[in-house]
């Protein structure tokens, strides 16, 4: 037997004497005892007075690097986790979605956070708002760690991939997590929670876990705490509802069942591999973890001509199915337990009073055991007077079919689920999946759409994505969960700012045009990264641009437009007071103005953004450069990024063009 501890206040606690039982879904044997007694309002406060100072004193970028280094130490204990997960009733297979989903999922936010966040305490979110003529007077948002907790409540059907995708985003953010597993999987929670501790690569009071009931813990929060929920909704309902929460404003964020369908597009014949697919799909989301995910397809819509094909097809691939010992060879295993099992046969009952059964237990070899459970295919044949079949969710290896007349009548039976994670359509004409997009995407967090040349490389329908959002509006529940950077956001306040360039900068940590600058002692192109301050400037002598400059990258390049080369076409232009510059030359002579040509720390130009030419350059006309250090992102042990912000004036001082340009510079002088 497992013996589950909570973590409190950095100390591993033993189950109490009034523990629960947990029993195993595959032979019904005692498999641990979970809860324990636990200080809640204790558990906080270390996590505030702890947790929450020790994170937010590091970067966004020495948080991603930290999440990246827990993620690979995970990795290398993996086969720990897998040596528990038959007991929670899942095959091998099963626990690769649960164990390398979340390792995979921790990465990939680390990844990000080191690309689109700043090696800074602040994230800058969205451009400078000019709010003087002058541009004295600025505004800017910008996003900062709440100073709460976040509490993590997660769902029985994947102990790791819950906590692992929820602590990515709150760690990441600089928010301590208090996580809450189901209890009846809390024991491969908690051995994946062991590792993290075991690692020390986090923060004392970084991340706490309570196995058993959260006590009164949620009646400790305030406007700084968020509550994160994964499960049913009606527990949902009962949570978001509590007047606690609701009279302290605390960030409510949930992710609950949802009635998920898959739409057969009109085009798709018998014959075809988009129909092969769609077969393979359905059957693929009715038994991998034995039905048990949030993201299972629940409602399968297909045309009304296909109707007998596809409930044949899918019959024939699904009696194929082998059901038995999860630490076997059997391709779907248990449900998670015995209560569960009966919920899932309790609500397949109401599903089938609309609809009628055509694939159940008759056709499958079941082993004893409380928790295996056949997969079941119903068909309704009137959906449109059914009502249950749009609101009742089996949450196991339960589906029904639904006819359609048209692509309307699809769609419309799509979002009578009233709000799903995922929809998938399967189809070749991009015309339907055009329409589908249009008329369903608002009652769906995700809408996967697939044919033969995406399918060989598409993750599948029941896949949450670590760099897309994972929620969904209405009865899934409003929440949005990863989704890369925004997943991140959500355990941070949005703030605008208001000041000079000065404060801006001094803020954000990103130049400001009208913020100081500052001269270096040489040549900012010889300086290394660590050398280079935010704010240092290089102003340019003057470059005059002339016909034959224009007429010669004209010829050189190809680029002949008229208003370069035919003076009265260019004044016919509303744009242009004759012949001008092309923009690339004026960029071309920019480089040539500001380049340093030596060797030295610069290693290479990998880009430039937002370009935008403001003011034409005639003949004559003479061109100069300010060249300013906006930004420094570290990138890998021997180099980081360093943004320039660009301007290119004229005689006159007026603006002509202006662009970020990146460049790789080396930490260290060779």
């Amino acid at each position: 037997m497992l013996n589950p501890h909570s973590y409190a206040c950095g100390q591993w606690i033993a189950p109490g004497a009034d523990a629960r039982d947990v029993f195993g879904p595959v032979d019904g044997a005692l498999v641990a005892k979970a809860g324990a007694p636990l200080d809640y309002a204790a558990m906080r406060a270390y996590a505030l007075t702890k947790g929450g100072p020790a994170l937010r004193e590091m970067t966004f970028h020495q948080r991603a690097k930290m999440l990246k280094a827990l993620a690979a130490y995970i990795a290398e204990h993996k086969e720990q986790l897998y040596a528990i997960n038959p007991l929670t009733g899942a095959t091998r297979a099963d626990g690769a979605v649960d164990i390398e989903g979340g390792i995979i999922t921790m990465s990939v936010i680390a990844s990000k956070g080191r690309r689109e966040m700043p090696d800074g305490h602040v994230y800058v979110d969205g451009g400078v708002e000019q709010l003087s003529r002058k541009g004295t007077f600025l505004g800017q948002h910008i996003a900062t760690p709440l100073q709460g907790v976040a509490v993590h409540i997660n769902a029985f059907n994947f102990p790791v991939w819950g906590m692992l995708e929820k602590l990515a985003a709150t760690l990441l953010a600089g928010v301590p997590a208090i996580v809450k597993p189901a209890t009846q999987t809390c024991y491969l929670t908690e051995a994946c929670f062991r590792l993290m501790i075991d690692s020390g690569l986090l923060p004392d009071g970084a991340v706490q876990l309570i196995i058993g009931g959260t006590g009164d813990l949620l009646d400790q929060l305030g406007p700084q705490d968020v509550v994160s929920f994964t499960g049913s909704a009606d527990t949902a309902l009962m949570l978001r509802g509590a007047p606690h929460l609701m009279r302290n404003s605390v960030r409510f964020m949930s992710e609950q069942d949802s009635l998920n369908a898959s739409i057969l597009g009109p085009d798709v014949t018998p014959d075809s591999e988009e129909f092969a697919l769609f077969i393979k799909q359905a059957a693929t989301e009715l038994t991998v973890k034995a039905g048990q995910k949030c993201t299972a397809i629940r409602r399968i819509i297909v045309p009304d001509t296909q109707i007998n094909a596809v409930a044949e097809a899918l019959s024939d691939r699904l009696r194929k199915t082998t059901i038995g010992d999860p630490s076997g060879d059997a391709r779907m295993g248990a449900l998670a337990s015995a209560g569960q099992r009966q919920d899932v046969a309790e609500k397949a009952a109401i599903i089938g009073q609309e609809a009628r059964q055509i694939l159940g237990a008759d056709a499958f070899d079941i082993p004893d055991g409380p928790g295996f459970f056949a997969p079941m295919l119903f068909q309704c044949d009137d959906p449109d007077a059914a009502r249950e079949v749009h609101a009742t969710e089996a949450f196991g290896p339960v589906s029904t079919l639904l006819p359609y007349r048209d692509l309307g009548h699809a769609t419309e039976l799509a979002n009578r689920g009233e709000g799903s994670l995922v929809a998938s359509l399967v189809t070749a004409d991009p015309e339907v999946a055009r329409r589908v997009a249009i008329d369903s995407a608002a009652w769906h967090g995700r809408l996967y759409i697939t044919d033969r040349s995406s399918m060989k490389e598409a993750t599948g329908h029941g896949a949450p994505l670590p760099h897309l959002v994972h929620g969904g509006p209405g009865r899934a529940g409003g929440g949005e969960e990863l989704g890369g950077v925004r997943g991140v956001l959500h355990y941070m306040q949005r703030t605008a700012i208001q000041g000079s360039p000065d404060v801006l900068t001094a803020i954000t940590g990103q130049w400001v045009p009208g913020s100081a600058e500052i001269t270096g002692p040489q040549h900012p192109f010889q300086r290394t990264y660590r050398e280079i301050e935010i704010g240092e400037t290089l102003t340019t002598d003057p470059r005059e641009v002339t016909l034959a400059d224009i007429e010669h990258f004209a010829e050189f390049t190809g680029d002949t437009f008229y208003a370069h080369m035919d003076q009265e076409a260019a004044e016919a232009n509303p744009f242009f007071p004759g012949r001008v510059a092309h923009g690339y030359l004026l960029l071309s002579f920019a480089a040539g103005l500001f380049v340093q040509p030596d060797p030295g720390p610069v290693l290479a130009n990998t880009g430039l953004n937002s370009l935008s030419f403001q003011k034409p350059v005639s003949p004559g006309d003479k061109v100069h450069v300010r060249l300013t250090a906006k930004r420094k992102t570290q990138r890998t042990d021997t180099y980081g990024e360093v943004a320039w912000h660009v301007t290119l004036y004229n005689q006159d001082g007026d603006q002509v063009a202006d662009y970020e340009l990146l460049t790789m510079v080396s930490y260290e002088r060779d």
